[in-house]
């Protein structure tokens, strides 16, 4: 940055400022964490000088120091553990409803519900990219985009299919009915993996937008539904007034999904000969929410389990994100998560 020319590309000079930034969040409160440990080694010896009767304040006031410190500690263990390629990368994040009708329909409702609600606490920026709605109630599909530090590393953890038991307000015998939903989380690929996607290969279709917004929203073929032919995959985007904007987000999508396929193919191919069992692709359910006949939701990879069942709907799921990426850990591979009743 001292370099004279250093400004004379903008663009190249505000990449290497954030990466710069990333580096300082990385490395500065590590260096202000071990400051404080120096400061408790010199507050031990000088309690060690003090008389009796001055040292119990003493001790106490350094106690206090050590407990929100720890609190500290767990943060920075949290923050080691995110070193993927893609963590600090923004996340697209997918909801899709399961069988089961307007059950599931409802159940994805309560996930994009509890994500939004998460993504505040975490201070991540929310985009709604596109929202399906259910021909009752709730929604069958629905995607964001979580903008901000580390908003990838900590969302894969969400990555599977989720399963609510409930009695369901649907039926009016009042039966126990069960869910299921699916989440994907792909990570927002930036300009240095190139992804390039033939023209031949994919179908464009443009509609007129569903759902709240503006006239010039409902009343144009702005919406955009790009399908990738070889695979399969389709991408929707309507969160735009504009066609174009709205085909380039779909198309950013769709290369963080195609390289995310790439990425599964070659962990599958790898399993073969490492005998991993840890499935990451869709259709393994990781975690139940049981609302009756008791309140648990319970994390089927780490064993990890809480009885607030409302605050987890509510946005409180920091808890199984971080038990989940200790349990990934090769520190903490072999050691048991401490269950929460």
């Amino acid at each position: 940055m001292g370099d004279p020319a250093f400004w004379d590309n903008n663009e190249r000079a505000q990449k290497h400022i954030a990466k710069l930034n990333a580096m300082k969040r990385a490395i500065l409160p590590v260096i202000a964490f071990q400051g404080k440990v120096d400061d408790i080694d010199v507050m031990l010896e000088l309690i060690g000088a003090y008389d009796p009767a001055e040292r119990e304040s003493h001790e106490k006031e350094l106690e206090a120091s050590v407990g929100v410190m720890g609190e500290e500690l767990d943060k920075l263990e949290i923050a080691s553990f995110l070193t993927g390629q893609f963590d600090r990368n923004n996340a697209f994040l997918s909801i899709q409803a399961g069988a089961g009708g307007t059950e599931s329909c409802d159940w994805a409702d309560m996930l994009f519900r509890m994500y939004n609600r998460w993504a505040e606490r975490r201070g991540f920026e929310v985009e709604v990219q596109d929202v399906q709605s259910g021909d009752q109630a709730g929604i069958t599909k629905a995607t964001l985009v979580l903008k901000g530090e580390n908003a990838y590393g900590y969302a894969k953890a969400e990555r599977g299919v989720h399963r609510l038991v409930r009695i369901s307000p649907f039926d009016s015998n009042k039966r126990r009915h069960t869910s299921f939903c699916a989440v994907d989380v792909v990570a927002e690929i930036n300009e240095e993996i190139e992804i390039e996607i033939p023209e031949s290969e994919i179908r464009v279709d443009v509609y007129r937008s569903s759902g709240k917004g503006g006239q010039g929203v409902n009343t144009t073929d702005s919406a955009v539904r790009v399908t990738h032919i070889p695979s399969g995959i389709v991408v929707v985007c309507q969160n735009e007034r504009s066609q174009i904007k709205n085909r380039a987000s779909a198309m950013s999508v769709l290369k963080a999904r195609l390289y995310e396929k790439k990425q599964d193919e070659q962990r599958s191919e790898m399993e073969r000969f490492y005998g991993e069992k840890g499935e990451i692709g869709w259709g393994s359910q990781i975690r139940s929410y049981v609302l009756q006949p008791y309140q648990m939701v319970k994390d089927l990879r780490t064993g990890y389990s809480t009885s607030d069942t409302q605050g987890v709907l509510d946005g409180k799921i920091d808890p199984f994100v971080t038990a989940w990426l200790r349990a990934g850990s090769p520190r903490h591979r072999n050691k048991d998560i401490q269950i929460d009743d």
